[in-house]
């Protein structure tokens, strides 16, 4: 599960990377993006985290 939470921020900036540089942006005109994907991740990574503790018995 670690694996899942560590991963999924780094496949997509790598695919947002890809992307600003694909269609010929910087990096800083992708700030943005890589604010959403933190927030998404973190969203993620938090309801993992809450199902893993729920889910123990």
């Amino acid at each position: 599960m670690l694996r899942i939470i560590i991963l999924l921020p780094l496949i997509l900036s790598l695919v947002w990377i890809g992307y600003l540089k694909f269609n010929r942006y910087s990096l800083a005109d992708g700030k943005q993006g890589f604010k959403y994907i933190f927030i998404f991740s973190s969203v993620i990574a938090a309801f993992f985290t809450l199902m893993y503790f729920v889910t123990q018995s």
